[in-house]
């Protein structure tokens, strides 16, 4: 039987699965029951595991058993992001999060749940393989750079050597119709920086702002001038998006708070506008404070760079999709999209490719759906043997032509 088909003899296991995951979800780095049913789940298939020590990871490493040139057997990673999100369900499915406050909101019980059933689909081709698969079963990708926490643990030379090639998948609950996969080369996602502003004044009496100093006013006007800096500092052809999150001062209408707070979100799609930013934010914070004669505290801090895919390995990608699927499954986008992943640290050490995959229910109009992150976003299962299916194939075919290369 062919891969695609025995992922839908495997599509009862992966829904269930699937499901379970939904109804019991967890956030952060620390995700006991959610390792415990990936374990289950891998149990008397002939992998290596070796659980995080600082998170709850999993890391399953399968090594092919075909014969091959060299005792450098190539190795492909397959990663996975398992954490929730805290967001109140509101979707009415019947498989809805059991925890008040939690949800996968993000869809990643869809790719812990497909990755599970691509352990089982190729360690059934273990004879098949020229080589060894690394599969990476992430916590904490919401925020909390759980991906940094396995690299530092050595994921990705789990095998014994670093891998030659990574793929992670992401689903999607808009943008694209039912069933749709979406690659990119180059720049797929964007950085992901913090800003964090405290407006320090001097507190007093709402009817006498003169002999106090108001941090509200400055706050206010930061965050209009911030917006208009972008506008006019930087190349309208590498953008940058600036929301701010967080606005916080005061407790009563008629008193002048000591401080203000600001928190804002920030995406860049290249280092130097990256760099730019950093360095234009505070100086232009540090102005406007200074105007109003008060102090101000700039916090900027990187957090996750930008998704960079590998045109080889998109290439490669985008090949095997249309082969399992055909042409019109497969979206090329001209364009990244403003989120960000922490799958960008293992794209920044290894050649790889991050594929999207539309799990918009058949029918429905991808562009009103409720997005990822929405309590109202909802996932098709239907889509869940197709992203096993390439997950395997991925794997397959990649030490397939790595191997025959060594030869």
């Amino acid at each position: 039987m062919s891969i695609t088909a025995d992922a839908r003899e495997l599509q009862d296991d992966i829904v269930r699965l699937r499901h379970e995951l939904h109804e019991d979800p967890e956030i952060g780095l620390q995700l006991p029951r959610t390792q415990e049913k990936v374990l289950k789940a891998l149990e008397g298939l002939p992998y290596e595991i070796t659980l995080g020590q600082s998170t709850t990871s999993v890391t399953a490493v399968l090594r092919g058993n075909a014969p091959h040139a060299s005792v450098t057997k190539p190795t492909v990673l397959l990663r996975a992001d398992m954490d929730g999100l805290p967001v109140q369900e509101r979707t009415g499915a019947v498989f809805a999060s059991k925890t008040d406050g939690i949800m996968h909101a993000c869809g990643h019980d869809l790719h812990t749940a497909m990755l599970a059933g691509a352990a089982t689909l190729l360690a059934e081709r273990r004879d098949q393989l020229a080589g060894d698969v690394v599969l990476m079963f992430q916590p904490g990708e919401e925020g909390w750079d759980g991906a940094s926490h396995m690299i530092r643990e050595g994921v990705l030379d789990a095998a014994g050597r670093r891998a030659d090639a990574a793929y992670g998948m992401h689903v999607f609950s808009a943008l694209e119709p039912h069933g749709r996969f979406a690659t990119k080369s180059g720049v797929m996602l964007s950085a992901s920086d913090a800003l964090t502003v405290t407006v320090l004044g001097a507190g007093g009496h709402g009817s006498a702002p003169h002999v106090a100093k108001d941090p509200v006013t400055a706050a206010a006007e930061m965050v209009t001038a911030l917006q208009v800096m972008i506008t006019r500092q930087f190349n309208v052809f590498d953008p940058v998006v600036l929301t701010v999150g967080v606005l916080q001062a005061g407790t009563k209408r008629n008193i002048i708070p000591e401080s203000a707070r600001i928190e804002a979100t920030v995406r860049t799609f290249s280092e130097s506008a990256r760099e730019q930013m950093m360095t234009a934010v505070p100086m232009l914070l540090k102005g406007i404070a200074a105007a109003h004669g008060l102090e101000v505290d700039v916090d900027y801090r990187h957090e996750y760079p930008a998704t960079i895919n590998d045109e080889d390995e998109t290439r490669t990608a985008e090949k095997t999709i249309e082969e399992l699927f055909g042409s019109s499954r497969l979206s090329r986008w001209a364009t990244p999209l403003s989120g960000s992943e922490d799958f960008s640290r293992v794209l920044a050490e290894v050649p790889g490719t991050f594929i999207g995959l539309s799990a918009v229910a058949p029918g429905a109009d991808h562009t009103t759906t409720a997005f990822n992150h929405s309590p109202y976003a909802l996932f098709d299962d239907g889509v869940l043997s197709d992203g096993t299916a390439l997950y395997t194939e991925l794997a397959v075919s990649r030490i397939a032509a790595l191997a025959s290369a060594t030869h």
